[in-house]
Order: C-alpha cells, then structure tokens, then sequence
C-alpha cells in the first residue's frame, strides 16, 4: 500500500485517557469504525505500572488448580507481555518466587513456553502463519465463508455463550483462553468461517493479538496445525462457566453444541484424516542464527516497536541514555486494522517512557531520519519474530549499522530440533524454563 507522510504523535501520547481516545480517533479515524472499535473504557490500561501492579497479584498454585475456569486465578498478563512491557523471563521469576517448591509454578511457566514457541514457530515460517500449516486433520462439509458474518460481530447470533463472548471481546480487548477456543471453535467448525478471517478479526479487538500467538492458535483450533481439530460441547461449557450462559440461553437444550465429541465430528464434518490418508508428520526446523558482528556504536537511537514498548526492552536497557523513538506502522495499520481500545493500550505503554517520540508511517524511511536528527550513529532495536519488523531492520540496517538486543533467556533451546508440535519442543526446552534468571 502507498505509504502516508510520516506524522509526529508525541504530544498525544501523555494524554489522560479520555482526550488520548478522542486524539487517536482524530488520528487514525478507522480505528473506531465498526462494532466494538470504539469500546474502551473497561480495557486494561497500559503500561509498566500497570503490568509491575498485575505481576504483584499472580498466584501460580491457584493458577495451576484453576485455570481452566473462567472464573479462575489467571494471570491475564498478555497484553503486557505482547507489548514487551514484561518479557517471559520477568514473569516466570516472579512465578518461581512466589512458590514454595518450583514444581508448583510448572503449570504456569509451561503456559508462558506456548507464546515462546509461536514465536520460534513464526521465526521460522514467517508469513506462513497466515496459511495452512497443514492439511485440515478434518473436510468440512461446505466451502468456508470468507468473513466473519454480520450477526456474529454485532453478537446477535442468538446464543447466550458466544454473543457474550462477542461482548466481552469488544468491551475488554481480552478473554479467557478458554473462551477463545469455544468462540473459534463454534466459528470456524459451527458457523463454517474460513480461520483466517476470525483471526483477523481477533487481531483488531485483542490488546495481546500478535500474528504468531493468535494466528497458530486458530490453526491449533481449526485442525490445520494440530492432530485433530478442536471441538466443545454444551457439557464442557458448562463445566468451565458454572453453566452462566446457559441457564440463560433462549436456545438451551438445542443449540449447536450439543451432543459428544464424536456425535459433533459426525455432524460437522464430510471425514476425518484416517489411517488411509494420513497426514505426513509436520517437521519445522528451528532456524539458526547466524553469526554477526555486532556493530560499536556510542550513540544509538533505541527503535521501540510493537514487541517492546516500554523503557525496560532490551535495547532501552542496554542504551539508558540515547533517545527513544516508537513508529506506528502503516503497515501494521493496514494488516491488523487495529481499534482504538488496541491504540490507547498501546498510547499508554508509551507514555510512561521518558522522552520519546512517537511517529505514524513508514519505520524505514522515519527511523533513519530521526536517527540523523538526533545525531545518532546507530539504531538500537529488540529482537521479534515478526516478520514486518525483521523486514523493516534489515532495510533500515541498509542505510545504518542496527544493533539487535536479545531478550532475557526464557529457556534453553539448543536442543530442539523440530517445532511441529509444542510437545515436542517443551520436551526438550521446559526444564530449563524452570531455572530463574541469573543477575
């Protein structure tokens, strides 16, 4: 897409939330078009203080014994870790402190090792996230629909579950992951949706959608990245909400869900994979880095992005000093047409970093410049598995020596060798999860 004229925003950034919504509408008026773009009252507010108030409150044996329940002790600290404001090292130390023997934070630290293995995942395929990883494990009976209908993002479709699903979505940017998997369950398998375009709709409500999470958890549920596609029923509902949506439910007793696991599979879909169309297994290889010198510099500008926005990233940390520069991309805007609850939790991140200047439009042609104004002989940037950004890096790095900075180390992943099964992978990388950071 045609690139606009890049625009400073840094004046928006230290707004109170109520002149910061209106001063993003005015900036990017598409963000609050549409259902539910505009909400954001209720959303988590952004930034480190926030995130360090949050982290304070984790309980990872009570995370452990109930977070399959909606109602449970979960973390709900994704927003924060999508944006880099807490790595997964931060949050796993924090865990092990807060228990008495390791093991009873296993559950917990396990769970953080999924997004690092997306991450690895998209590393490795880039792009491919957005397409099949593999065959569907199971044939729909009917061509997927293209997008995500009228009545489902407007939550009328009549059933009490998903259209407060739908509600809470909109209203929150964030849900329990439980109710993630039943909302793109029924979406994809029930209602026939093509899993791209229910993981695009995500991306612009979630305050933690990135495309290597988000998108690989689709492909998990819809069977194209996993053995078998992901089925619920109105008994499991149940079971995880206290039966809150049903008991309510104008359709109770004749929904869409109802009947076994198998008794769906018969119903929604033409065939399985069997044993005499099998699926060949899916091996991923882990990339290796390669070796590059690490350019000196002693006055960088630290390149802040979607993967670390805070004044604790790596390369802010590295570089207490040097100036600080965060760029809404138009590319980024483009894609995962962001709403307005994903910009202010994103604004407010921001504004909590000293010093920085906030642009909207293209890093490869603002960092460079910005990086001249300032005087700067180098870009300091974090590294991220996301493609755009590893684009945009090694453009930049054409025109100036890039300096990437490692996060913390969350595990050990010298001994992977394949990535097409988290099993497989946290296998080999779990045990050292669960050693703390060393200082």
């Amino acid at each position: 897409m045609p690139h606009s004229m890049p625009r400073e925003l840094s004046a928006v950034a230290g707004l109170p939330r109520d002149r910061l919504m209106a001063g993003l509408a005015e900036a990017f008026p598409r963000a609050a078009v549409g259902p539910g773009r505009s909400a954001v009252p209720d959303t988590p507010r952004g930034g480190r203080s926030a995130a360090v108030a949050r982290l304070a409150t984790i309980d990872p044996v009570a995370y452990a014994r109930s977070r399959n329940h909606v109602s449970g002790a979960v973390t709900a600290l994704s927003p924060w870790i999508r944006h880099g404001v807490l790595s997964l090292a931060e949050v796993r130390d924090a865990a092990l402190a807060r228990v008495k023997q390791p093991d009873d934070a296993a559950k917990l630290v396990s769970e953080l090792g999924w997004r690092d293995y997306w991450q690895q995942v998209q590393l490795a395929i880039g792009d491919r996230v957005h397409h099949d990883l593999e065959p569907p494990a199971a044939a729909p009976r009917r061509q997927p629909l293209e997008s995500v209908p009228d009545d489902v993002r407007e939550g009328r479709t009549g059933l009490r579950c998903i259209d407060d699903f739908v509600r809470r979505l909109h209203d929150r940017g964030w849900l329990h992951n439980h109710e993630r998997m039943w909302l793109a369950s029924w979406l994809v398998h029930v209602r026939g949706v093509r899993w791209q375009a229910g993981a695009d709709w995500f991306l612009e409500h979630l305050l933690d959608g990135d495309p290597a999470s988000n998108h690989l958890s689709w492909q998990w549920v819809a069977g194209t990245f996993s053995a078998k596609p992901y089925l619920f029923n109105r008994e499991n509902l149940e079971s995880y909400t206290a039966g809150i949506h049903c008991r309510q439910c104008p359709i109770f007793g004749s929904c869409d869900v109802e009947g076994s696991y198998e008794d769906l599979t018969t119903r929604l879909f033409a065939r399985a994979s069997s044993a005499a169309e099998p699926r060949p297994p899916l091996r991923i290889t882990l990339p290796s880095a390669p070796a590059k010198p690490v350019p000196e510099t002693t006055r960088p500008l630290v390149w802040l992005t979607l993967d670390s926005a805070a004044d604790t990233s790596p390369a802010a940390s590295r570089f207490p000093g040097a100036p600080r520069l965060f760029v809404v991309e138009d590319d980024w805007l483009a894609a995962e047409q962001p709403s307005l609850k994903r910009l202010v939790f994103l604004f407010e991140c921001l504004a909590e970093i000293p010093g920085v200047e906030v642009f909207a439009g293209d890093p490869r042609e603002i960092v460079p410049a910005r990086a001249a104004a300032r005087g700067c002989d180098a870009v300091a940037v974090a590294e991220s598995s996301c493609p755009r950004l590893r684009a945009a890096s090694d453009a930049i790095a054409a025109a100036m020596p890039v300096v990437t900075r490692p996060w913390p180390t969350f595990c050990d992943r010298s001994r992977v060798g394949d990535l097409g099964r988290f099993s497989r992978y946290w296998q080999k990388a779990g045990p050292s999860a669960m050693r703390p950071t060393m200082s």
